[in-house]
C-alpha cells in the first residue's frame, strides 16, 4: 500500500491525524570507490558486530541496492520475474542516528521510510529467530517478505520458485553493498514464521522470507575495548 492510498483512506476514515509522516531517506550514490569484484572477494557473513551506529546515508544506500528504483519506469536493481516485484523490504531500526528507534516499511518509488512501530524490537526478533541473540547487537535489522500473489498471479506454482529466487538477488545485493560501504551482514533464515510476521505487523499477503542484521564488525580492537 502506498502512503497516498494510506492517507486517502484513514481521511475517509477520520483518521487523518493517524497518518504516519515519511522519514525520506538520503539520496543513494549510483558510484563508489570499492570495485564489485572488491565486494565480492571481502564478503563474508558477520555474526558480532561493534557498538558503533549505522549512518542513516549508508542504510538509505542499503535500501537502495536492496530494491531501489534506477529507471523511469519503476524497474529496481534486483531483477523480478515479469517486472512484478514480490518483495517488500521492512527495517528494524534500534541505532541509527536521525532515525528513532522503531520498525518501518522501505517505499521504494519514494525513497522513504513508513513507521510501523515505535519500539524497539531487536530482541524480540532475534527471540523468534530461535533466540540467535548475537542479532540484538546489530544496529540494523532488514526483514524481506514477500506477497507470493503477486507472482503466481502470473506464473501459477512456478512463481514461488521465482520469488525465491528473487529474494536471493535482494540479499546478495544487500551483502555486496554492505562490504562496499565497509559494514558487515549475514543472511538469516531461522525463525518462527508466524511469530515475525506478527512482529512485522506484515499484512495477511506478506509473508517473512529472511532476515539481514546489519552493523559495523566487531574487531579485536573494539574486544579489548568492550574488556577494559
Amino acid at each position: 500500500m502506498t502512503c497516498s492510498i494510506l492517507t486517502v483512506l484513514l481521511l475517509a476514515l477520520g483518521c487523518a491525524d493517524s497518518v504516519p509522516a515519511l522519514v525520506r531517506l538520503p539520496e543513494p550514490a549510483r558510484a563508489s570507490a570499492c570495485s564489485v569484484e572488491e565486494a565480492l572477494q571481502r564478503r563474508r557473513s558477520c555474526r558480532s558486530f561493534s557498538k558503533q551506529p549505522v549512518h542513516l546515508e549508508h542504510l538509505s544506500q542499503i535500501l537502495w541496492a536492496a530494491q531501489g528504483i534506477t529507471r523511469a519506469d519503476g524497474r529496481r536493481t534486483a531483477p523480478s520475474a515479469g517486472a512484478l516485484y514480490p518483495l517488500e523490504i521492512y527495517v528494524v531500526a534500534g541505532e541509527v542516528p536521525g532515525l528513532p528507534s522503531g520498525s518501518y516499511r522501505y517505499l521504494p518509488r519514494e525513497h522513504a521510510l513508513l513507521p510501523t512501530a515505535s519500539t524497539d524490537l531487536r530482541a524480540d526478533i532475534a527471540a523468534a529467530a530461535v533466540h540467535q541473540d548475537w542479532m540484538v547487537q546489530a544496529p540494523v535489522i532488514l526483514a524481506v517478505a514477500a506477497d507470493y500473489g503477486r507472482t503466481t498471479g502470473k506464473y501459477k506454482e512456478r512463481g514461488v520458485r521465482y520469488v525465491h529466487i528473487e529474494v536471493g538477488l535482494a540479499a546478495q545485493n544487500v551483502c555486496l553493498q554492505v562490504e562496499a560501504l565497509g559494514l558487515g551482514a549475514t543472511i538469516v533464515g531461522a525463525f518462527q514464521d508466524q511469530e515475525m510476521k506478527t512482529l512485522l505487523g506484515l499484512p495477511e499477503e506478506e509473508e517473512p522470507l529472511t532476515l539481514i542484521p546489519v552493523g559495523h564488525p566487531l574487531t579485536e580492537e573494539d574486544r579489548e575495548i568492550e574488556q577494559d
